[in-house]
Parts: C-alpha cells; sequence; structure tokens
C-alpha cells in the first residue's frame, strides 16, 4: 500500500476526530495496549496469521470514548513486521492521545529511532511467540539496547512464561526498563504456580519491570479468561503493587474476537481489581508513568 493509499484509509474512517482532536482536560485512563490497521498494509514475511478485517482508528476512538478511556498506547501488530509507518501516522495525527511500541531491527539506524521516538514511540516490542529464542547477550542486541535505553524506552515482551527468565535476566543486566505482556502468559493448568510466572513475581524488588493485565484469554483456550485473569492480579498486586501494573485491552482481540470485546475487556478489569483507588492507579497514573504522558 503506498503512502498516499495509506494515509486516506486512515483518514476515511474518522468519523469521532473531533473528539480525537480536542484536548483532554485531564487524563481519564489510559488503554497500554491495542492495534490499529486495515488490509492491504504490507504484510510481514514471516507472520502466524493475518486479519482478514480492519480495525480502524474511527472504531477504536468510539470504544474508548464510550469507556471512559482518554488515552491509548499502540502497539505494532506482529503480522506488520517492522514497517510501523501505520500506527506512526495515528501518533503524528493525535500526539496527545497517543503513545507507540514499535517493532524494530537492531540495524535500525540512529536516526530512525529519534525520529520514532520524536513521533511518540515509548517502547520496543519482543513478539516472540511462535519464533526461536534469541539470545539477547549478544553484541548486535546488547548495542541495541544500549540505544534504547538512552531514549528512555522500555523494552516488551511477549513470550510463554516458561521462557521468561531466559529473556529477563539479560535484560536486567543491561539496565533495561521492561514490559511483560499479557500476565506474563503462565500455563493455565498451573496459574500463578506456574514456575515462570513465579520467577517474574520474584523480579519485582528490582523496580524495573512492570506487567500488562491484559488478553488473559490467550492463555486459555476458547475462554474469556477472566478467572485466571483475577488470580493472576491478585498474585501481581502483593508483588509489584498497583504502581508498576498497568491495563490494556489488545483491542481488537486478534484471533479471540468472538470470545471478547471492548466493554468485556474493560469490565473485566472492575472484577480484578474491585477497589476503586487501586484501579485508578494502574487505569491511569502507573501508565502515565510509564508510557510519558505529559
Amino acid at each position: 500500500m503506498s503512502e498516499l493509499s495509506m494515509t486516506r484509509s486512515l483518514h476515511s474512517t474518522l468519523g469521532d476526530e473531533q473528539w480525537l482532536e480536542s484536548k483532554p482536560a485531564a487524563i481519564e485512563a489510559i488503554d497500554s495496549h491495542a492495534h490499529v490497521f486495515v488490509r492491504g498494509l504490507p504484510l510481514a514475511p514471516h507472520r502466524r496469521h493475518a486479519p482478514d478485517y480492519d480495525a480502524t482508528l474511527d472504531a477504536y476512538a468510539e470504544h474508548l470514548r464510550t469507556n471512559g478511556v482518554s488515552h491509548a498506547v499502540l502497539v505494532q501488530p506482529s503480522f506488520l513486521g517492522t514497517d510501523n509507518s501505520f500506527f506512526l501516522d495515528v501518533l503524528q495525527h493525535y500526539p496527545q492521545r497517543f503513545r507507540g511500541v514499535a517493532v524494530i531491527d537492531p540495524s535500525i539506524s540512529d536516526a530512525e529511532l529519534y525520529r520514532l521516538a520524536a513521533l511518540g514511540v515509548v517502547g520496543m516490542r519482543l513478539n516472540l511467540i511462535g519464533l526461536a529464542l534469541p539470545d539477547l547477550r549478544e553484541a548486535r542486541w546488547r548495542a541495541l539496547f544500549e540505544r534504547v535505553n538512552a531514549l528512555g524506552w522500555h523494552v516488551e515482551i511477549h513470550r510463554d512464561a516458561v521462557d521468561l527468565p531466559m529473556l529477563i535476566a539479560p535484560l536486567l543486566e543491561q539496565a533495561c526498563t521492561i514490559v511483560i505482556d499479557h500476565f506474563g502468559r503462565p500455563d493455565p493448568a498451573f496459574g500463578a504456580d506456574d514456575p515462570g510466572f513465579r520467577y517474574l513475581l520474584t523480579t519485582a524488588q528490582c523496580g524495573r519491570v512492570w506487567v500488562k493485565l491484559s488478553a488473559a484469554y490467550r492463555s486459555v483456550e476458547g475462554e474469556t479468561g477472566t478467572s485466571l485473569g483475577q488470580t493472576l492480579t491478585s498474585a501481581l498486586l502483593d508483588s509489584f503493587g498497583a504502581a508498576r501494573l498497568v491495563w490494556g485491552s489488545d483491542w481488537p482481540h486478534t484471533q479471540h474476537q468472538s470470545l471478547m470485546d471492548y466493554g468485556a475487556s474493560r469490565e473485566a478489569l472492575d472484577r480484578w481489581i474491585p477497589d476503586a483507588s487501586l484501579r485508578t492507579i494502574v487505569l491511569r497514573d502507573s501508565a502515565r508513568a510509564l508510557f510519558r504522558f505529559e
């Protein structure tokens, strides 16, 4: 898709443009994990799937507005690879509402990193589901993390819990700020007793690891995961406290859209954290600090 066509695909859907462009008086709540895309974008050569539907900014903005969520973090979907152009266009047009997490290659130039940062990217994502586990102590990764740290970015990890020790340890050695996707994806047969999840809990004391309360359904085949999410949230609150937990809708719930919708995802957080004051920290304050919303 050409840059002109991409821009038209983005802006032809903006039925709620006035709401997006209005300057929020205050940050009310932050969705820390969502994706936008349309069919026809260039796809990564190696991908697990490719959605046959559009997840437009217009549709997403309507979900934000009707659920009282004022700001959001857009995460590059894995099937688009390192071509972050589509979500970057959103960040460029609505810099107050959105931040971004990009997928990048270790060979990325300094100039491109600075450009991403200037547009509102605050982190890089390693979506390692279905891939060989990389050696993050290799020189090329160490050099990348040094540059990422200099920008104040975090490194987001999406991988099943069993492999988290092999990923978190080298990142901590390199003084990275780490964000763990989707509760850390423990084996549902073990839940909070999953060894990888138990390891994740021990990292709380270092103060540089954050966890996203999002998409518990990705750990439970054919279920919403709400009950599992409640169990995991309780353990995470005990170890991390609310200040290093954030909530994400995971909209449009790719490969799970028949199980979950935005409203149900937001309502699940009320069940996971019934205490309104703690929930406000997760929904607003912790995400505002992590994703550098002013």
